[in-house]
């Protein structure tokens, strides 16, 4: 991925390495799951909430706008309504996250929607988080209806306190 380095302490990847957190595998292995076949992506019309039920508090859903290319919060689970302060369900993440488009991690979501591949990243916030939140260790993974152009990701996003 491109994006120049990373900043100090922080680690991006395309899959989640295996000091990940225990439930971001889960995710990454239920979307390998219903991964059909390396050149079709799967849809939001193949997750299986039932399938991940202790996951939901700490997943989200956002949709992929093109022209030009931003996103807004289709669902936030209720861990994140938490931490937020407020649900964010139907905000763009460019007006909720003021730093969100010139952040490093933006660049993740770009590759994400344009290769189709999963994003990784774990280190210190990016976004304005209450002041005892000092990190985060997040999943983005592709959906397409089609099985081709990007639509949506689904996520997750663990913070740890100070």
């Amino acid at each position: 991925m491109s994006g120049g380095p990373a900043p100090s302490g922080e680690e991006f990847a395309t899959a989640p390495p295996p000091s990940a957190d225990p439930r971001l595998r889960r995710l990454y292995l239920h979307w390998q799951a219903i991964h059909p076949r390396e050149d079709v992506l799967p849809g939001r019309q193949h997750i299986d909430p039932a399938a991940i039920p202790d996951l939901l508090p700490f997943v989200w859903l956002a949709d992929v706008h093109r022209d030009p290319l931003r996103f807004r919060y289709r669902l936030l689970g209720t861990e994140h309504a938490h931490v937020f302060g407020r649900d964010y369900t139907g905000a763009w993440l460019d007006e909720v996250h003021v730093n969100f488009a010139g952040s490093p991690a933006y660049v993740q979501y770009i590759a994400v929607v344009e290769e189709g591949k999963p994003a990784y990243r774990r280190g210190h916030t990016l976004i304005m988080l209450p002041k005892e939140y000092r990190s985060i260790e997040r999943l983005l993974l592709p959906l397409a209806r089609d099985g081709q152009r990007v639509d949506m990701l689904i996520a997750i996003s663990l913070y740890q306190r100070r």
